[in-house]
């Protein structure tokens, strides 16, 4: 990859600057957080299809606005419980 200006971009870079690339330690959980919140960001973030989804769940814009913003907290669920490593 490259910027504007022609200079590459190393993935640490990439990764930086975008949070939801992802990385090789990443989780399936993590993931799946990252895909689903952009997904949601892109939803409220476009009106036409915001309102959409408003008509067709026969709710305000507002209120499926609100939906989409709380279900970005957790999309997921609550995240997994991490198992302990145990030293030999």
């Amino acid at each position: 990859m490259s910027t504007s200006g022609g200079a590459a971009i190393s993935s640490e870079q990439l990764k930086a600057r975008y949070i939801g690339t992802g990385h090789a330690d990443m989780t399936k959980y993590e993931w799946a957080t990252n895909q689903h919140r952009d997904t949601m960001a892109s939803h409220v973030g476009h009106y036409d299809q915001l309102s959409y989804y408003a008509v067709a769940q026969n709710e305000s814009v507002g209120r499926v606005r609100a939906q989409m913003l709380e279900k970005m907290l957790e999309p997921c669920g609550p995240p997994p419980t991490k198992k302990k490593q145990q030293e030999n």
